[in-house]
């Protein structure tokens, strides 16, 4: 059954889309004066708005329907029945200060892990390198005032 539906979605949406893009705009009616209203005369003296209004105002109406039946088969497979849940059931309510550890449930204190003690250590001699000229700058200093 449902599959019939769907297929009888799919052709309605397709039948109405091509049935949407054959009406005529509002601006239409200027062709008429110029002889291009003679394919109108095959729906009658009225032109084709009338009947074409009206059999895209009932696909619509197929194509709602068929709409709502997916749905419906939809919600069924996902809950497993058609009826909408109670709304006076609530759900379970979790106190608001139940991350604060109770006086059964406290652990015992942890004692915080000591840093070891860093001295710092001045440099000696023998750290710095020795150097045996000053280095120059390559590029002579830029005199700002000229």
């Amino acid at each position: 059954m449902e599959n019939f539906i769907l297929v009888l979605h799919v052709i309605v949406a397709s039948v109405m889309t091509f049935f949407i893009l054959m009406q005529q705009g509002k601006g239409a009616d200027a062709g008429a004066s110029f002889g291009a209203g003679g394919s109108q005369t095959v729906f009658g003296s009225a032109g084709s708005a009338s009947f074409l209004t009206k059999l895209t105002a009932g696909l619509a109406l197929v194509f709602f329907v068929t709409s709502l039946t997916l749905a419906i088969f939809a919600k069924k497979h996902v809950d497993g029945s058609l009826a909408l849940p109670a709304l006076t059931q609530k759900a379970p309510v979790k106190p608001a200060n139940s991350d604060i550890p109770t006086s059964s449930t406290t652990a015992a204190p942890v004692e915080a892990a000591k840093a070891p003690v860093v001295t710092p250590v001045a440099p000696t001699n023998n750290d710095i390198p020795a150097t045996s000229a000053p280095v120059e700058a390559s590029n002579p200093p830029v005199n700002p005032v000229k």
